[in-house]
């Protein structure tokens, strides 16, 4: 018998990152989005905390 388990858990990270001076609120977040989708952020992610949501677990049974 195999069975397949799925865990879903909600991962919080943290960056810290020079913002230019300047910037209103709305380009603040245009910057911080634009640095998290080219992908610069992704190595300055550190795990800061991490939450089980749910686990589930589906029975396959081996045929005769």
């Amino acid at each position: 018998m195999k069975v397949i388990v799925t865990v879903v858990e909600k991962l919080t990270s943290e960056a810290h990152i020079d913002i230019p001076d300047g910037l209103s609120e709305s380009e603040i977040r245009q910057h911080i989005v634009d640095l998290y989708k080219s992908g610069e952020m992704q190595l300055d992610m550190n795990i800061y905390q991490e939450n089980f949501e749910s686990i589930s677990a589906k029975i396959i049974k081996d045929k005769p």
